[in-house]
Formats: structure tokens, sequence, C-alpha cells
């Protein structure tokens, strides 16, 4: 599904991302810690095509398509959706509307905020006033409706209560296909720094960045317990060892 080699990014003039190699299979779910400024959130604007991030070398292979030099729209036609940590409010623009635009015209977001309780805010401004909880599902809701076959997702426990984590669990598995066990083709890269998310969505690789590099991979929860009980500095030296 999606295939990084190499790939070094800078961002204003600093290099945040170096030599990173990524490689996610289709119907697969991967999960990325790292403490706040390792390059987390880089990689998932640079993987979506976003401007100030520019590749200094490196490709980002896509469905067996190069979308290095690609733009945002195109990306996002050929199957890439993304969850913001922090997602931009949108006056004037009806939530009904965004995920009209996202579903390409069809009722499914419509149906989507109807099946999770979410229809009485389809007439409101997108994420104006909104709590952190409704603002993820506002997210997914749109993120349901465009239907991605790899989605993004930036902390998207980030903000959100205990009560309402379950039913953005809920959203997160219904887009990544959890509720199919064979013939499963979405994908999914989920940036989690507390590692709550794992309660709720299963994943199937794990990785740890640190500095902008990748210095682990494995099991998710496993190393979601190795960084609680030593921190992110055992896997510097778990990599060290390796080499």
């Amino acid at each position: 599904m999606l295939q990084i080699e190499d790939l070094w990014v800078e961002v204003q003039g600093k290099e945040v991302l170096k030599g990173i190699n990524l490689e996610i299979g289709k119907g697969e779910t991967h999960c990325l810690f790292g403490r706040n400024g390792s390059g987390k959130t880089t990689l998932l604007m640079t993987i979506m095509g976003f401007s100030g991030y520019k590749v200094k070398h490196g490709k980002i292979i896509f469905k067996g398509v190069d979308i290095t030099r690609l733009p945002i729209n195109e990306r996002a036609r050929l199957g890439i959706g993304i969850s913001f940590q922090r997602p931009p409010t949108l006056r004037g623009v009806k939530l009904k509307d965004i995920l009209n635009i996202c579903g390409n015209g069809g009722h499914k977001g419509r149906e989507m905020a109807v099946s999770y309780g979410f229809d009485r805010f389809l007439d409101r401004d997108v994420n104006h006033g909104f709590s952190g909880g409704e603002i993820k599902k506002s997210e997914l809701l749109q993120l349901l409706s465009q239907n991605p076959d790899l989605t993004l997702l930036d902390e998207p426990e980030s903000g959100v209560d205990i009560e309402n984590l379950n039913v953005i669990g809920e959203m997160i598995k219904k887009l990544l296909q959890k509720d199919i066990h064979r013939g499963r083709k979405k994908s999914g890269l989920i940036i989690t720094h507390t590692g709550f998310i794992l309660n709720y969505v299963t994943a199937d690789k794990g990785h740890v960045m640190l500095n902008g590099e990748i210095y682990c991979k494995g099991n998710p929860v496993e190393i979601f317990q190795g960084i609680q009980k030593y921190g992110y500095q055992e896997c510097i030296k778990c990599m060290k060892c390796n080499i």
C-alpha cells in the first residue's frame, strides 16, 4: 500500500526527517510512537503532500505510484486521507456540506452521522464550538465519507475524554475495516504519544521515531510497554546494540 524509501525532509530550512524507510502492506495498521517534536507529524504531512515540507531525497510510493511530487488533491483522489491532531475550524462551511464533498455527493456521511448520534451537528460550521471529542468525531466522519485506502491519523486520542474514546475507537475500526477478518484492504498509520488508542484499535506493527529517524519496529503493544517502563532512550540503546 505504502512504501517510503530513504526519505529526507526539510521544514523551514531545518532537516527534520533523516532517511526514513517504511512499508505498510494492504490491510495493515501501523502505530508510530515518539516524543513530541520527533518528526511524526512531519512524516504524515509529507505523505499527504502539504506545502512547507520539502523532500530533499527519497521516494513516497502509494499503490505502486510515485507520489513524491504530486499535489494534495491528487493524493486524496488516489485514496489517502488524513485526520489532524488539531483540525481547523471552518467558519461558513456546514458539516453536512463538507461530508457531501468528501463523499462525492453521496449520502454516506449523513447516514454515518446518524448512526454515531452526530446528526445534530450537520447544520453547524465545521468544528466551530465543538469539544475535543466532537472535533475528532467530525474528522472521522469526513474520513468515513471519503473512504480512503490509506488513513493517516495524528494522535486521534488527543483531547478526547474517556467516554468519547470508545466511540472514536469504533469509528477508526470501521474506517480500517477491523470488523473484516478476511479480505481487509484498508491500511492505516496512527501516530500516538500516549499509546491509549491501542486500548481501542489493534495495530499490526509498531515503530518508534526519535530525532527524525525510525529506531525501532515490532509488536506495538510490546514496544509501548517498553516505552512505559524504560522510556524512549532505551529504544536508541536497543537499536545501537542491533547494528
